[in-house]
């Protein structure tokens, strides 16, 4: 898997996806082999892990991916194999699915722009 930096070097507009994975306790093993067989079909759709992060007990994982455009993130989610990989591994996928997109550092943020009109 290719990551790229997560510091805003990364000029091109590819659609970013936030993936919260919880799998539980007794699962834990076959998730992650499910994530081992599911996240290189990735490069299929036009899209990669830009970066994989784990909690220590296994149970959680996050990912931010990013797709090159919208049609390959949907032919991602529509791939029979990931359905197959679920299937063979036994595997409940529970979690949260979230499309993002970086914020400038000269955004305003909720909190600022309440800020600046209190003043």
């Amino acid at each position: 898997m290719n990551a790229a930096p997560v510091d805003g070097t990364e000029t091109d507009k590819r659609i970013r996806i936030v993936a919260v994975i919880d799998f539980p306790r007794p699962l834990v093993e076959a998730g992650q082999r499910y994530e081992g067989l599911v996240l290189p079909l990735l490069a299929d759709h036009g899209g990669r892990v830009d970066q994989r992060l784990r909690t220590p007990e296994g149970c959680t994982e996050v990912h931010l991916l990013s797709f090159e455009n919208r049609e390959g993130y949907e032919s991602f989610l529509g791939d029979p194999r990931r359905s197959a990989y679920q299937e063979s591994t036994g595997v409940e996928l529970h979690g949260r699915v979230l499309e993002v997109q970086e914020v400038s550092d000269d955004e305003p943020t909720a909190a600022t722009s309440r800020s600046e009109k209190a003043r």
